[in-house]
């Protein structure tokens, strides 16, 4: 038995790559055994990912949900996510993955509120639902083929640029009508400022109180804009993001969970296991193991 959850990383077969790639999905199904670690089993990805399904239903994980997926499905994880297929015969679609460094070479071309919506992974839902009327499957489409054109790569990679440009400008599109209250910028920017100073203390404070001072607002309004934002208190919030956290580490490291305590700022690892059980129904080593 695997101890861990696989970390993959970005390994393109084709030469000289930039930092972006695209394949099917059937072709990832059908190697899916000669690969060192199975798709179909959660792993934690390093680089950001798109996938477009266009025929048949079924499941893919993100961060320990399992979503149902269909014709038009669009699924977008960012690195650091956990992720896992569910395969059969019917499913078809198409995968882009792009590292880190190539999301900021490029970023300046890119729909600023698109990277909000997208790479915000305790923000906003990883599904869009396309409609049947959306284009933007025809220019993945061509995405797809200029990728494989080994024939003619003169010029290619100012190619993939428009294409990646002009397919998050669509996704953006799409993403915008289930994101209407990003409209709502002053509270959407604090919020943002509030999730920022969270990833950095995380371990220090998980009272919402905290981060309301270091905002310089009062708790109430805090809790206001998180719950306009994204429907939850700010202090379920700080709860979903170390849980999230914590599921994150038990699985990518040797890490017993009486050190993951005191590496996520509990005083004492029985507050740990107590706060952990609270918020999923499991200890820390039967999560693992249920996992694993």
């Amino acid at each position: 038995m695997e101890k861990n959850i696989p970390h993959i990383e970005f390994d393109s077969s084709k030469p000289d790559n930039s930092g972006i790639e695209i394949l099917t999905i059937k072709s990832l199904f059908d190697r899916k055994n000669e690969i060192a670690h199975n798709p179909e089993k959660a792993h934690q990805l390093a680089f950001n990912m798109i996938v477009f399904y266009t025929a048949g239903q079924s499941k893919h994980l993100v961060d320990f949900v399992w979503h149902e997926v269909k014709q038009n499905t669009i699924i977008h994880l960012s690195k650091g996510q956990i992720n896992a297929f569910q395969f059969n015969e019917e499913l078809q679609g198409y995968i882009i993955l792009f590292t880190e460094d190539y999301l900021k070479k490029h970023i300046n071309t890119l729909p600023k509120n698109e990277l909000i919506r997208l790479f915000n992974a305790h923000l906003f839902s990883p599904i869009i639902q396309a409609s049947q009327k959306s284009n933007v499957l025809n220019y993945i489409e061509l995405f797809y083929e200029e990728y494989s054109n080994i024939e003619e790569d003169y010029n290619q990679e100012n190619t993939y640029r428009a294409l990646y440009s002009i397919i998050f400008s669509k996704l953006e599109r799409l993403k915008e009508y289930q994101t209407i209250h990003l409209k709502k910028s002053d509270k959407l920017n604090r919020f943002l400022e509030f999730k920022s100073l969270l990833e950095k203390n995380y371990i220090k404070s998980k009272n919402a109180d905290f981060y309301a001072n270091k905002l310089n607002i009062t708790y109430k309004h805090l809790n206001t804009i998180c719950k306009d934002i994204v429907s939850v208190t700010a202090k379920q919030f700080i709860d979903a993001f170390v849980i999230l956290e914590a599921k994150r580490l038990l699985l990518n490291s040797e890490i017993k969970s009486t050190e993951l305590a005191y590496s996520l700022g509990f005083e004492e690892p029985t507050n740990f296991v107590k706060y952990f059980k609270k918020h999923t129904k499991f200890t820390p080593n039967s999560f693992k193991k249920d996992y694993i």
